[in-house]
């Protein structure tokens, strides 16, 4: 009997976990130290848009990744002056690191000086990713 109260403690907190890690996934945040990086295209090795860059960090086997892709040139390809920079994590280990990036895809909105706005562990909702850009392009001139 002990044993199958184990199992559900178990498999309960299990469940939990899951459902917090599933909800959390993909949300724009802000996070405290981001406000005071400024990425350029020395670092990206690519160059930054006119009015903001949607930075998407991804590994060759993330199936994530695929449909991240897909919804930021979506959503650069609707915005005038933005651009979509993929930066393969693998190959930019020193980057990731400095960035403290955990996993894959992770996007990062940046600003037209290259500041980092939003950043999204996971994949991002197109509606959120077009709300996060907003606020790094600023009132249309």
């Amino acid at each position: 009997m002990t044993g199958l109260m184990v199992c559900v403690v178990v498999l309960a907190v299990a469940g939990v976990f899951g459902l917090l890690h599933t909800r959390r996934g993909g949300r724009l945040k802000v996070r405290g130290r981001d406000g005071e990086v400024r990425l350029g295209e020395d670092l990206l090795g690519a160059e930054l848009g006119e009015r903001a860059t949607l930075v998407q960090f991804s590994s060759a086997f993330c199936q994530p990744c695929r449909a991240t892709r897909r919804i930021l040139a979506d959503v650069a390809g609707m915005v005038d002056g933005v651009t979509h920079v993929e930066v393969d994590a693998e190959a930019h280990l020193d980057l990731v690191r400095s960035l403290h990036i955990l996993r894959t895809p992770t996007v990062l909105v940046l600003d037209a000086d290259g500041r980092i706005v939003r950043r999204a562990s996971g994949q991002p909702r197109k509606a959120d990713v077009i709300a996060a850009l907003g606020e790094a392009v600023g009132p249309a001139a």
